[in-house]
């Protein structure tokens, strides 16, 4: 079985200092192993940690659009910055990765009718049901009734933005081959997590200000 936490970044994104070493030391203390590796816009920290990591990676990214946030899984090229919604999910299915939607609820409890529109969920593969990072438990609530509303298969994952943070979330899954069968093997999975202290949010703003980019 795996236990894979299927949201983590790294020094690639632009929020973030962790180096992909230290990801690799920090999954073999806590018994992950597999990850998804989902740096703001950008392919390249997942594509250099999945060379050195003894352990699955998935090469995913996270992708802002004018509606909200979408992440790409199993992705070979990376989405560019700037697109609209259904320009990067065009882009991510053209490459015969997976959409889903990251923390559909993470920062209002309200919907967001756009993002979360019939015309956009119909496209979706998947939804994160529970995020380390967002500290509010009606958020996930919410998320699982949306998944199961649309019959779509759920993810769970630390955010991870620090050493410590990674593996706080995880889905305990079968082993999968390809985006098809990890779909498929999610199913089967369990969630398990712990929220994260607020103050991870602070870092993330450190590293935004070191970097001098509010982009993400």
């Amino acid at each position: 079985m795996l236990k894979a936490d299927l949201h983590v970044h790294t020094c690639y994104s632009l929020d973030c200092g962790t180096p992909l070493d230290k990801i690799v030391a920090r999954c073999l203390q806590t018994g992950i192993n597999c990850i998804a590796i989902a740096d703001h816009h950008s392919i390249a920290g997942a594509l250099k940690l999945k060379e050195i990591a003894p352990f699955k990676v998935i090469v995913a990214e996270e992708v802002m659009t004018p509606i909200g946030e979408l992440m790409g899984l199993f992705l070979t090229e990376e989405i560019p910055r700037g697109l609209s919604a259904q320009e990067a999910i065009t882009r991510i299915k053209s490459q015969g990765g997976l959409v889903n939607i990251p923390h559909p609820f993470g920062h209002s409890f309200r919907e967001n009718k756009k993002l979360l529109s019939q015309e956009i969920l119909s496209q979706v593969d998947l939804i994160e049901v529970f995020n380390s990072r967002i500290p509010f438990p009606n958020s996930s609530a919410k998320a699982l009734k949306l998944a199961s509303e649309h019959g779509l298969p759920t993810s769970a994952g630390s955010d991870a933005h620090t050493i410590r943070e990674i593996g706080r979330a995880y889905v305990e899954m079968p082993e999968f081959n390809g985006p098809e069968d990890f779909l498929d093997c999610l199913v089967q999975g369990k969630i398990f997590g712990q929220r994260s202290s607020p103050l991870v949010h602070l870092v993330s703003a450190w590293w935004k200000i070191r970097k001098g980019s509010f982009l993400c």
